[in-house]
C-alpha cells in the first residue's frame, strides 16, 4: 500500500513538473513571439530593411567601412548609442572616447557578430529582442522586457594611440584652443604662465594645484582648499612626461592620453579609456 502511494506521488510530483516546465517554455516562446512582432511593426513603420540573424536580433549596416575587415584577435574601438525603440536613451559612450576590446572578447555577442561583418569606420544599427538584452528583470535605467535598439560605430583607428590622437586634435579644433604643443611622449601641453623657479626633478615632492577634467568638461578631482603634495615619481605618467624639467612657478594645461593616465581601467569618476584635462600649477619642488 505504502509503495502504491509513494509511486503514485512521484508519478503526481513528475506531472507537475512536467506541467510547470512546459508552461515556462511557452511564456519563454511568447516572449520571443511579442518582441519579434514589436521589431518588425518598428521595423514597417519606419521603412528600415533590416536582416535577422539566426539568434533573433536584427540588424542594418549604414555605412560598411573602408578600412580593413576585423577579426577576432583584433583590437576594436567602437562607440555606442543604447536606447529603446521610442528613442529613450539609456547609456551612451562619452564624448572623445570609446569602449576597446578585443573583438572575440565583445560582449553581448550581436555586438560582436556585427563587428565582424563591418570594415574599420563602419557603422550598424543592432536591435535586441529583450531576451537577447536585459531580460525580465530589466537593468537600471533599462526597464523589463525592453527591446534594444544600438548604434555602433567602428572606429577607422586600429591603434589606440592613434584614436586618442585624433580624438584630443578634435578637442582643440572643437574648443577652439591654441597654443598647445605635442610633446614626444604624446602629451599636448600649453604653457600658460612660465615659472622663475628650479627645474623640476622626477624624484622631487612637488606642491600643487590642479583641476582635472574629462574631455565632455565634467570635473573628476581638483586640489581644492588644500594643494596636492605628492612625489612627482608616484603621479601618472602623464604628469611626469609634462612637469619633468619645467621651472617651479609654471602654470599649465595638458591634455594626457588615456594610456598614460588611468588606462583601460575606470577609476573613480573616470570611465576606462579616458583623455584627461588638467590645469596644473607648481606651487613647490622639494627633495
Amino acid at each position: 500500500m505504502f509503495k502504491s502511494i509513494s509511486s503514485k506521488f512521484t508519478l503526481l510530483i513528475g506531472l507537475c513538473s512536467l506541467t510547470i516546465l512546459l508552461s515556462c517554455k511557452k511564456e519563454y516562446e511568447t516572449i520571443e513571439a511579442i518582441d519579434d512582432a514589436k521589431i518588425q511593426a518598428y521595423l514597417q513603420k519606419n521603412n528600415i530593411v533590416a536582416e535577422k540573424d539566426p539568434t533573433g536580433f536584427y540588424y542594418i549596416i549604414t555605412n560598411p567601412g573602408t578600412g580593413p575587415a576585423v577579426n577576432n584577435p583584433d583590437s576594436v574601438f567602437f562607440s555606442t548609442v543604447v536606447q529603446s525603440l521610442a528613442g529613450n536613451i539609456y547609456f551612451s559612450t562619452k564624448a572623445y572616447n570609446m569602449q576597446a576590446n578585443y573583438l572575440g572578447y565583445v560582449d553581448p555577442a550581436a555586438y560582436r557578430l556585427v563587428l565582424n561583418k563591418l570594415n574599420r569606420g563602419g557603422s550598424a544599427k543592432i536591435i535586441l529582442p529583450s531576451y537577447l538584452a536585459y531580460g525580465k528583470n530589466g537593468f537600471d535605467p533599462v526597464p523589463p522586457n525592453e527591446i534594444i535598439l544600438t548604434d555602433i560605430n567602428l572606429f577607422p583607428e586600429s591603434k589606440l594611440n592613434d584614436l586618442d590622437d585624433r580624438f584630443i586634435r578634435q578637442f582643440i579644433t572643437d574648443k577652439g584652443l591654441t597654443g598647445f604643443t605635442k610633446l614626444p611622449s604624446r602629451v599636448y601641453r600649453n604653457i600658460s604662465t612660465l615659472g622663475t623657479g628650479e627645474a623640476i626633478k622626477l624624484n622631487q615632492i612637488l606642491t600643487v594645484k590642479y583641476k582635472g577634467r574629462l574631455l565632455d568638461g565634467t570635473v573628476f578631482d581638483e586640489s581644492g582648499a588644500d594643494d596636492l603634495e605628492q612625489p612627482l615619481h608616484q603621479l601618472i605618467r602623464g604628469w611626469r612626461y609634462a612637469l619633468v624639467g619645467i621651472p617651479v612657478g609654471t602654470k599649465m594645461r595638458v591634455l594626457i592620453p588615456s594610456d598614460i593616465a588611468y588606462g583601460g581601467s575606470a577609476v573613480g569618476a573616470v570611465p576606462a579609456n579616458s583623455i584627461l584635462d588638467f590645469d596644473i600649477e607648481i606651487v613647490k619642488a622639494e627633495n
